[in-house]
């Protein structure tokens, strides 16, 4: 990280990381320790969170915080705002996720609403509660975790990429109105990661990893490099030229088919079109 202290002072004293016990979450945890920030980190497992907070604590000398809270129920967002009122929380990162994977009728509606919680529901409630607080002091940043399936529909998992666009839209628009305040608000399109859930979501015979897939670890330390470059950051060269090629080369309607073409053959097969 080129900033070192700078980060520190622009971004700490505490940096708050919603699903932030495993994967993506979990490496944004450790850097944002190696960069001395305190963390409050927040997670549904208890027994991972505090595995996490553990290892992060042995590695840093700075303090942490956890809150064992399902970020798809309301009731935990007052929760984590009460836990923290007593602290000054200069960055957030939402990382938690649910993504219902199937065709989008077979799946019961139980799981779409979770996920509409979870991933736009919860971003919302936590952003506008530390943005002003962010505001308030004159600098901070926010990271919410999109996903390159923020950019067209993606079949099989239509409820998440839509939750997704939503994500990409609200940094967007938050981050315009917050930059004359000094808060950085970033979006995080993140392609296919090697995280534990995603791994654990494809079919044993694939699990493999492949060219496009990257590391957690280089996800989260270009996300970190870019806070205040930019509003919209798609992490790695090869995920960038997919996404030059998916929004501007192809029509949305040939991307839609490529991506449902590679979906339904790792997850099941494709319907006539």
């Amino acid at each position: 990280m080129k900033r070192g202290n700078d980060f520190a002072v622009k971004y700490g004293p505490w940096a708050l990381v919603a699903g932030g016990s495993d994967g993506l979450g979990r490496e944004f945890s450790m850097e944002l320790a190696r960069l001395g920030l305190n963390l409050v980190i927040v997670a549904r497992r208890k027994e991972l969170l505090l595995e996490t907070a553990k290892v992060v604590t042995a590695a840093h000398p700075v303090q942490v915080r956890t809150i064992t809270a399902d970020l798809g129920d309301t009731e935990s967002h007052a929760l984590i705002i009460r836990e923290t009122d007593d602290i000054d929380v200069g960055l957030l990162v939402y990382n938690a996720a649910t993504s219902p994977i199937g065709p989008f009728l077979d799946t019961p509606i139980e799981k779409h609403a979770a996920a509409i919680s979870t991933n736009c529901v919860g971003p919302v409630s936590l952003v506008h509660h530390f943005g002003r607080k962010m505001s308030d002091r004159g600098k901070g940043g926010i990271i919410l975790m999109s996903s390159m399936t923020a950019f067209q529909g993606t079949p099989l998992v239509a409820t998440y990429g839509s939750t997704k666009s939503f994500n990409l839209s609200l940094a967007e628009s938050v981050g315009y109105e917050l930059s004359s305040c000094g808060v950085d608000v970033m979006a995080c399109c993140a392609g296919a990661t090697l995280t534990p859930n995603y791994i654990n979501s494809k079919p044993a015979d694939r699990r493999l990893p492949s060219s496009a897939e990257m590391a957690p670890g280089k996800v989260v330390n270009e996300a970190l490099r870019r806070l205040g470059t930019t509003r919209v950051l798609i992490p790695g060269r090869m995920n960038r030229f997919y996404g030059f090629i998916m929004t501007r080369i192809l029509t949305r309607k040939q991307s839609i088919s490529l991506i449902a073409k590679n979906l339904y053959r790792l997850y099941g097969k494709n319907p006539e079109r």
